[in-house]
């Protein structure tokens, strides 16, 4: 998911190889990513907080935690939060080791 540069929409396809931002018509192409991969967000409330939204696999930037891993019992994993239910529902924590690659959740 990308999102404009000038009006911080998300942007939508058109065509084939473009997107398109349906609030300001800012066009760019469809592989092409803004800095490393991710595209910082002001958080809607107005207020200086910013998402990180990571593009593609980008996960040697996300944090890491001793946790022990179910599968090998390596001791460090990184871990991201995602939204997977409704709205009024825990955000849902996944871990992967950084040794097997093994991928586990949290649901909060």
């Amino acid at each position: 998911m990308r999102f404009c540069p000038k009006c911080e929409s998300r942007l939508k396809p058109s065509g084939e190889n473009d997107v398109v931002c349906p609030k300001c018509g800012y066009k760019a192409k469809k592989g092409a990513t803004e800095g490393k991969g991710v595209t910082e967000v002001k958080a809607p409330t107005g207020s200086n907080a910013s998402l990180k939204v990571l593009e593609g696999d980008e996960k040697e930037e996300l944090p890491s935690i001793n946790i022990p891993c179910p599968k090998c019992d390596n001791n460090t994993a990184v871990w991201w939060m995602l939204q997977t239910r409704s709205a009024d529902e825990a955000t849902t924590q996944f871990f992967r080791c950084t040794k097997c690659k093994h991928t586990w959740r949290n649901y909060s």
